[in-house]
């Protein structure tokens, strides 16, 4: 379970979290929504620490992990896919791929290429394209290469930060789904962060909505999804 208590995170003098508290079951899709500048981001860095949180904590699996480095974090069991569709243009998808086994929590190689034909399966598209560079890759194969990437790592909790972002309706319902299924039947715990709501309420177990930094809401998707007044005020729909 990764649980989050009175974290704030600021950079300089703005305040970009202010004493945020939730629990993210594990094996389970938590999903963190709320419009431009509500912390959705700041909350994913703070977490592997890209950011450094000014209070709180961060416990995953009974571990603090406030003060731990990037690496350590990631080779607990946890892996970040930012937003961007952030992949390195210059090697190839395969290449790409394998980069996310050199911080994974197992160290039995040939459990490395399972885990690479694994996200071949789950991305079939990539198997294609495996041998070309990924920079002549759309948008949406980008996004699909950069979750591969954390996936070899063989996780138990993953990130994922606005996987959605620029991406055609039809893309963005596989992506979903393919992580919806994964999160099923592995057990995989995922946090989620998405501007377009009902796209995540859609698939998440919990949701928690942030504004301008703060908690506003912690409850089951389902009741989100169906509060139409919180998400006028909020969301804008």
């Amino acid at each position: 379970m990764l649980i989050i208590k009175n974290l704030s995170t600021s950079y300089g003098s703005i305040k970009a979290l202010t004493d945020v508290s939730f629990k993210a079951e594990s094996g389970k899709i938590t999903t963190i929504i709320g419009a431009n500048g509500a912390g959705k981001s700041t909350l994913l860095r703070s977490i592997t620490a890209l950011e450094t949180p000014t209070q709180g904590s961060i416990t995953w699996d009974g571990t603090e992990l406030v003060g731990k480095s990037t690496e350590s974090i990631i080779r607990s069991g946890i892996a970040h896919v930012p937003e961007g569709h952030a992949v390195i243009s210059q090697l190839t998808v395969e290449e790409n791929i394998s980069v996310g086994s050199l911080f994974r929590v197992r160290k039995n190689k040939s459990d490395v290429k399972k885990a690479l034909n694994d996200v071949y399966e789950l991305f079939p598209r990539l198997m294609e394209r495996r041998t070309q560079q990924a920079g002549s890759l759309s948008g949406g194969e980008r996004q699909m290469l950069a979750i591969s990437r954390a996936l070899v790592s063989r996780p138990k909790l993953l990130l994922l930060d606005e996987p959605s972002l620029g991406l055609a309706p039809l893309i963005v319902e596989q992506i979903i789904q393919t992580i919806n299924d994964l999160c099923r039947k592995t057990g995989l715990t995922v946090l989620l962060v998405e501007q377009n709501a009902n796209t995540a309420l859609s698939v998440a177990d919990h949701g928690i909505l942030l504004a301008l930094g703060k908690l506003i809401a912690d409850r089951p998707a389902s009741e989100l999804r169906s509060d139409t007044s919180l998400r006028a005020a909020y969301l804008g729909y």
